[in-house]
C-alpha cells in the first residue's frame, strides 16, 4: 500500500513529471503507477513514499512547519470533500469516481488552501485548467 502525506494526495492529481530532482520525479512516477494499480493509499504524517527516499536527515524539508501546515490544510479540505474525517493512519480507496470528485474539487479551488504558498501552484493551476491533460495519474488509470 502506498503511504502518502495529505498534501501529496493533492499533488498527485496534477503531477506531470516535473519535480525537485530526477530522482524525485522517477520515484513519484513509480508511486503514481502503484496508486493507479492498487487504488488504496494510507494517509501518514511526515515523510511518505514520495519524499522519504530523499529525506536523509532531520534537516529535510518534510519536517518544516510550512509543510506540516500544508498537510493540515489538505486534511481539512479532504475531510470536507470525502464527508468524513480524513486523518493520519487511515486508508482511502481511490476509485475512479473518488478521483474524479477530487479533480473537480481541485479544479474549482475548494481543496487548494494547502497550495497557496507552494512554488508549484501556477503549474498545478494550469494543469487543472487543461482538464488534467498530461497528468501521470490520468495516464496510469488509462
Amino acid at each position: 500500500m502506498v503511504r502518502l502525506r495529505p498534501h501529496h494526495l493533492l499533488c498527485m492529481l496534477t503531477f506531470v513529471g516535473k519535480g525537485y530532482s530526477p530522482e524525485f520525479v522517477a520515484n513519484f512516477e513509480e508511486i503514481v503507477k502503484r496508486v493507479a494499480k492498487e487504488k488504496i493509499v494510507q494517509i501518514v504524517e511526515g515523510p511518505d513514499d514520495i519524499c522519504a527516499p530523499l529525506c536523509v536527515d532531520a534537516e529535510c524539508h518534510c519536517f518544516r512547519t510550512s509543510v506540516t501546515q500544508r498537510d493540515a490544510l489538505a486534511l481539512r479540505a479532504l475531510s470536507k470533500l470525502m464527508e468524513e474525517p480524513v486523518q493520519s493512519g487511515m486508508t482511502l480507496k481511490l476509485s475512479i469516481s473518488t478521483l474524479e470528485r477530487m479533480r473537480a474539487a481541485f479544479a474549482e479551488g475548494s481543496t487548494r488552501a494547502a497550495c497557496e504558498e507552494c512554488s508549484w501552484q501556477t503549474l498545478c493551476t494550469s494543469i487543472a485548467e487543461e482538464k488534467f491533460e498530461g497528468s501521470k495519474l490520468l495516464k496510469a488509470l488509462g
